[in-house]
């Protein structure tokens, strides 16, 4: 399995924008679809949003399309989330994980980073 570090967390205000990066190990992250997972606090952990390998398909949870885009770069082995119009809602510590498929990214059930936590002001 693929391993990442995540970062770029912050303070933000609703509105604001923040890139979340993840940097995997591995010559093969080519070969791995990537994805990223959030838990708020007393929640359960919740799939964001997910890319193939090739960077040419990419699905998201409902609750942040068209405000999250998600991108990698294949050369640096790093998967991105770009979070604009950010919430309230938003506020939560986000993981990074891949797997061999996008349907095996949103059963999470790769391995995790140690998180990056996200908190949105109102």
């Amino acid at each position: 399995q693929v391993q990442v570090v995540e970062s770029g967390g912050g303070l933000v205000q609703a509105g604001g924008s923040l890139r979340l990066s993840c940097a995997a190990s591995g010559r093969t992250f080519s070969r791995y679809a990537m994805g990223w997972f959030r838990q708020a606090p007393g929640k359960a952990r919740e799939f964001v949003a997910a890319i193939s390998g090739s960077g040419g398909t990419t699905e998201y949870a409902d609750s942040v399309k068209g405000r999250f885009t998600i991108s990698r770069d294949n050369a640096k082995s790093t998967v991105y989330l770009q979070m604009n119009s950010l919430k309230p809602e938003d506020t939560a510590v986000y993981y990074c994980t891949g797997q061999y498929s996008i349907s095996l990214v949103k059963l999470g059930t790769g391995s995790w980073g140690q998180g990056t936590q996200v908190t949105v002001s109102s």
